[in-house]
């Protein structure tokens, strides 16, 4: 888990220069379309809508946004069709990449995963390569300089949390997929300071990188995180705080 809460805290970081470039509305609004199409338009009764709409409205977007977003992705108003897409290889190393994206053009999406694949190192596989080696959780991410560890592990257990972990400033909360709303809100209710709160893919096993593979490989994911139809990059891997320091200063 800590590979992967490690990367979750990186692109917290990132997204302040994400915003810049509008990329996360773009995100966001695409993963509320998609949520809602899959599963409905009720916020209560569909939990990755009720995720990405918790995490939108952390982003300040309008509600005005939220609710047309929610109406294309149940036919009530037309729009652009966003087709849901996952892409599976390898990287540097061994380490799984799970990739899920949310595009318009599946030819072009597919060329660009593949490109970028190629380009550090890694392999484009077959669907089912590496997904059973992932799990959808809630992760929930709270600012580590406005609270302590001990609060922070004691009100999440008490809402129901799986998992805290503190990293690089940060403190990571993780829940059952069905719980990150209710944990999230629970949180927030305790004066802790919840940044961000999604449903991310959780590794079963973790893979030791190697210091030869680890720049390679960070480039790999942050290359295919700043596609533009790239929703969310997941990896098997694992490092340690001074490896993972020295790589950050290269990105």
């Amino acid at each position: 888990m800590a590979g992967h809460s490690k990367w979750a805290n990186i692109k917290h970081r990132k997204g302040a220069q994400d915003a810049k470039r509008a990329k996360i509305f773009t995100r966001l609004i695409r993963e509320i379309t998609v949520s809602a199409r899959q599963g409905g338009g009720d916020i209560e009764a569909n939990p990755r809508l009720r995720a990405a709409v918790t995490s939108a409205r952390g982003s300040n977007m309008p509600n005005d946004t939220i609710e047309k977003a929610i109406k294309r992705g149940t036919g009530d108003i037309d729009g652009m069709i966003i087709e849901e897409v996952n892409y599976e290889g390898y990287g540097p190393g061994g380490v799984a990449v799970l990739v899920e994206c949310q595009t318009d053009n599946k030819n072009r999406t597919t060329a660009e995963v593949r490109h970028v694949f190629t380009k550090f190192n890694g392999n484009l596989g077959a669907n089912g390569c590496v997904s059973y080696l992932f799990e959808r959780k809630g992760m929930i991410v709270l600012d580590g300089e406005r609270c302590d560890l001990e609060s922070a592990m004691d009100a999440a257990i008490e809402a129901g949390a799986e998992d805290v972990e503190e990293e690089s400033g940060f403190i990571s909360v993780t829940t059952a997929m069905e719980d990150l709303h209710n944990v999230s809100n629970a949180l927030a209710d305790a004066g802790l300071p919840v940044t961000s709160a999604e449903l991310v893919q959780v590794p079963s096993t973790l893979i030791k990188i190697e210091e030869k593979d680890a720049l390679t490989l960070m480039r790999l994911i942050t290359n295919m995180d700043d596609l533009d139809d790239i929703s969310r990059v997941s990896a098997n891997f694992e490092m340690d705080d001074e490896l993972m320091a020295r790589i950050e200063e290269k990105l």
